[in-house]
């Protein structure tokens, strides 16, 4: 039973977050090709990398560790990603504060802060097909964890729901970003920045303990794909 998790561990899961995103680039440049402008693999390995910049600076205290991510994030030249996901963490920065390590509700009030300062750069909510379809029921799932589960059941509750909300992308006409400009033809395609999010938490929970390898999203993408 896993009740807490401290600065070494946050940073384990960022780089878990970061491993799996790394091996999936070339997916999520093919999402983004159908309905963006083909750059949103690209500029996930810029975030990344600058995701491990500031993780080698080594960790003092929770904040800080987000802080450090967040800005680096933040500068990165990729459109939006760079924006909304600095804005992620650098609310979950704020949620942190000085603290050494967190509990399981503290946890939950990190990503509920996160989510709230990503709110604030964007008016999307589930249903845009954006990134929130993904981060939003993630957060969810971790507040909703029963009493008895320990903080890795409850990120791999997570990363089912984040998993889960990036399907949901497939029917939804984009409302936010050029896809919206594409009306009905963005129907059928998956939204890269929720798939983003939902890669970022599988590998948050991988992190501390094993999952079951998620189901293949190109599987249903390209009806041809594996056969």
């Amino acid at each position: 039973m896993k009740d807490s998790i401290t600065v070494d561990e946050l940073a384990a899961m960022l780089r878990g977050g970061v491993s799996r995103v790394r091996r999936d680039l070339d997916l999520l440049t093919r999402l983004d090709s159908a309905i963006g402008d083909g750059d949103h693999g690209l500029a996930m390995q810029r975030a990344a990398d600058a995701i491990e910049a500031a993780l080698a600076g080594g960790a003092g205290s929770l904040g800080d560790l987000l802080s450090r991510v967040g800005w680096e994030v933040m500068s990165i030249d990729g459109g939006s990603t760079g924006p909304l996901l600095g804005s992620l963490f650098l609310g979950m920065s704020d949620g942190a504060g000085p603290a050494a390590s967190l509990d399981r509700d503290q946890l939950r009030a990190l990503f509920e802060a996160g989510l709230n300062g990503l709110r604030g750069a964007t008016g999307a909510k589930v249903g845009d097909k954006t990134l929130m379809d993904a981060l939003i029921p993630a957060v969810d799932a971790i507040a909703a964890c029963p009493a008895g589960a320990d903080i890795p059941a409850c990120l791999a509750a997570a990363a089912e729901a984040a998993e889960r909300g990036a399907e949901a992308t497939r029917p939804l006409r984009a409302r936010f970003g050029r896809a919206r400009n594409l009306g009905d033809r963005a129907i059928g395609h998956l939204d890269p920045g929720a798939v983003t999010v939902s890669l970022l938490f599988r590998g948050f929970a991988e992190a501390l303990a094993p999952l079951p390898p998620p189901r293949d999203p190109e599987s249903e993408e390209n009806p041809s794909h594996g056969r």
